[in-house]
């Protein structure tokens, strides 16, 4: 006989959107029994949006019952809003369907709040007190129901239903987690339930880079990074605090995106999900200090825009003392973080550099060689990688010598903002030796770098000694 477990998945909210929600409340019904009466396309389905029947106690409030294709909704916002609303979920529910290949069982039954006082008392009186309390703290709520084999212990039915407020993102947080317990009979732990629903009300088809609320960039831009360990910790609970909400989303959003991690994430959430014995330490163990330093630098560097692909590291390429007369060759691809040189430099000793080629840090930029533009932008620079640890980025351009800060493996990257590497194209051709070793290297062919009076970065010092020296950059 199969047993009835009920659990709770919440999400708390930051304090500033406290003062721009007005609390609300929302009408439980058994939707989940309802059958789908559609399919969602992909990102850019349309969803179809009907208004139902209104029911007898909802009139004359402005309460009423809407439905597309994968969603069931009642609520207190205007028509107008219900169909932006329902949009909304329909494309976000295409992406989690396609990233999970897994279309959802049955449609989402969602309560969307408002404005309290819409709702008449005799419908308030049918809420689950979780998904009431929920709404008047001005967050939501997903209240999970699984039904689970006395013989197998096997999930064999599901639902589930979404008490939200109605800002912009609460719903399709809560949409995540009621998709996952309607698919799989589970949301798996804490962290990757709400990283995975917190990514759920930032997804969008426009693009991978970082896309959330500003007041929680602002916070993991001023935080110290909270220990990998601590986020992943699986006693924490639902509905804790925004704050740590933010640090789990950051977590899987890397995992998630990042071509180092991503093979490994999708294959652990189903795993979780599925009810298996893996875990976080399990499948990333062995992968422990790239993971930390690369959620560090994601974190030294997250803004608006930024692309954890982009910025991915190179684990695998092979690098070779840069010495004797035959020089190495590499190329650099202008939209892309640090890359390899594959040369290993040592403290204090000298090279030779020479860089052909053109780059853009914009579609429509001219294009610029490695001395960059004048601000700075286009400029070829490099920094040491040693021990998990990075130098000082240190300027290079198109010809001349450099001193090595510290020994190391030599990463160069074309410099630009590191939210805005995205719309760069070309790659440049960099050749490296020991300075005295062999023949000199050819002097590239010298183009002018073009003016831009709006630099996109910051300078960085050059320890470059060049027989042609590059434009100075702007102050």
């Amino acid at each position: 006989m199969p047993v009835r477990l009920t659990l709770p998945f919440g999400r708390p909210i930051c304090p500033l959107f406290l003062a721009l929600l007005v609390l609300g409340v929302v009408v439980p019904r058994q939707a989940e029994a309802q059958k789908k009466t559609g399919e969602t396309k992909g990102a850019d389905t349309k969803s179809s949006v009907s208004k139902s029947k209104r029911p007898r106690d909802f009139a004359p409030t402005g309460v009423a019952e809407y439905q597309s294709p994968n969603f069931f909704v009642v609520t207190d916002l205007s028509p107008d809003e219900t169909k932006d609303l329902l949009k909304r979920l329909e494309n976000m529910l295409g992406l989690i369907e396609k990233y999970y290949d897994h279309k959802l069982r049955a449609p989402i039954s969602m309560y969307v709040v408002k404005d309290l006082k819409a709702w008449p008392q005799n419908v308030l009186a049918r809420f689950e007190g979780a998904g009431l309390q929920s709404i008047r703290d001005g967050a939501g709520v997903t209240m999970g129901r699984s039904q689970i084999s006395r013989s197998t212990g096997e999930i064999v039915n599901s639902a589930a239903t979404v008490y939200a407020v109605a800002d912009r993102g609460t719903p399709q947080h809560e949409a995540v987690h009621a998709y996952c317990q309607l698919s799989f009979g589970r949301v798996g732990p804490t962290w990757y339930a709400e990283g995975m629903a917190e990514i759920g009300q930032y997804w969008t088809e426009k693009g991978l880079g970082v896309h959330c609320h500003d007041v929680v960039l602002k916070y993991l831009q001023r935080s110290e990074p909270k220990e990998l360990i601590e986020i992943v910790d699986t006693t924490d609970q639902t509905g804790d605090s925004w704050e740590n909400y933010a640090w789990r989303w950051v977590l899987c959003h890397m995992l998630a995106n990042n071509p180092n991690y991503a093979p490994r994430f999708k294959p652990l959430g189903l795993g979780m999900l599925k009810g298996q014995d893996v875990s976080f330490e399990s499948v990333y163990g062995s992968m422990a200090k790239e993971i930390q330093f690369e959620y560090s630098f994601f974190l030294q560097h997250i803004d608006q825009g930024f692309r954890a692909d982009l910025c991915a590291w190179d684990w695998s390429s092979k690098f070779a003392a840069c010495k004797g007369p035959v020089p190495m060759t590499v190329k650099i691809d202008a939209m892309r973080g640090w890359q390899p040189s594959r040369a290993i430099v040592s403290a204090d000793e000298e090279y030779d550099f020479s860089v052909s080629g053109t780059w853009k840090t914009t579609t429509s930029g001219t294009p610029v060689n490695a001395d960059g533009a004048t601000d700075g932008n286009g400029k070829l620079e490099g920094v040491i990688f040693d021990d998990y640890t990075l130098s000082e980025p240190f300027e290079l351009g198109t010809y001349g010598t450099f001193k090595a800060p510290k020994s190391g493996n030599l990463m160069l990257r074309c410099r630009d903002k590191w939210n805005e590497l995205a719309d760069n194209n070309g790659k440049l051709q960099v050749k490296l030796k020991q300075t005295g070793k062999g023949n000199p290297l050819p002097k590239p062919e010298k183009i002018t770098a073009p003016v831009d009076s709006n630099p996109k970065s910051p300078k960085t010092k050059s320890p470059t000694k060049s027989s042609e020296p590059s434009a100075k950059p702007a102050e």
